[in-house]
């Protein structure tokens, strides 16, 4: 915020130098410097990740340091690094994930002397999910010799079969930023902010319709009907299976099923179940 304010006041400055008649000595340097700082002013605020809100807390291999991914993590707000020799993986994030990161080539050389598969064995038997971060362009392989058959071949073994997640990434920054993303969405899974994929309604009413067809046999038709009659997502939920099965299209049998999945999380008798069993 502070800086937006010192980029327009300064903004401000020198187009009242212009209004008022003065002369600026360089009008070209300042033109450029004025466009400076107009762009500036009108960066978008951090956001996401960058906004810094969730610390992330991240214990990186001493071996790693000439890599550039702990340069780089430092450089991250929100991000505590600490630095110290790890028995496997190259990082630790918080107390779910051990990441292990290679570059194409260090992967490629690591089939041909059976490195990889020892270390991805290794992260395999702590409690820590293994995540392999390959980094660089497929150009980097050229020059190395190993077959894309081998490449493929490695990759199944490591991922299905000892159980590695495989990320990709550009180069050192994007590796370092992959690992607090990682970071940042493993704490909001823990507090249960799971991502809803797909549609994403915009307005008021049509997030209440997109509520609505939750509901057991309601699409959108039914879903209109109950809201034009109740008003609102609230009072449908209070409503009673009577009240329900006064709407068109509801009926007794839709209206039980929308009392049973609105009611209590220990409500019995499944009216869906019961009646595909029988």
């Amino acid at each position: 915020m502070a800086a937006d304010q010192e980029a327009l006041d300064r903004v401000v400055a020198l187009r009242h130098e212009r209004n008022v008649g003065k002369q600026i000595a360089a009008p070209a340097q300042s033109l450029v410097e004025t466009n400076q700082l107009l762009r500036a002013a009108r960066a978008p605020k951090p956001r996401g990740m960058d906004a810094g809100k969730t610390e992330v807390r991240i214990v990186a291999d001493d071996r790693e340091n000439a890599g550039g991914v702990i340069a780089a993590l430092r450089e991250l707000p929100g991000v505590d690094v600490e630095v110290r020799r790890l028995p496997c993986g190259d990082f630790l994030v918080g107390d779910q994930f051990t990441v292990e990161r290679k570059t194409l080539r260090d992967f490629a050389s690591s089939i041909i002397d059976g490195r990889v598969f020892r270390q991805a064995s290794a992260i395999g038997r702590n409690p820590r999910r293994g995540v392999l971060v390959l980094e660089g362009s497929s150009a980097d392989l050229h020059s190395v010799g190993v077959q894309r058959e081998a490449l493929q071949g490695a990759l199944i073994c490591v991922s299905v079969f000892l159980g590695m997640s495989v990320l990709r990434a550009h180069d050192p920054a994007e590796t370092a930023r992959l690992i607090v993303y990682l970071g940042r969405q493993a704490k909001a899974y823990a507090h249960g902010s799971h991502p809803r994929p797909g549609y994403r309604p915009k307005g008021r009413r049509a997030r209440q319709l997109f509520l609505l067809q939750g509901l057991p046999r309601v699409g959108p038709e039914r879903a209109a009907r109950l809201l034009d009659h109740f008003g609102s997502v609230q009072a449908v939920a209070t409503a009673s299976a009577v009240d329900l099965a006064t709407i068109d299209g509801i009926g007794e049998s839709i209206a039980a099923r929308i009392r049973w999945a609105l009611g209590a999380a220990d409500t019995a008798d499944n009216p869906e179940k019961s009646e595909w069993s029988s």
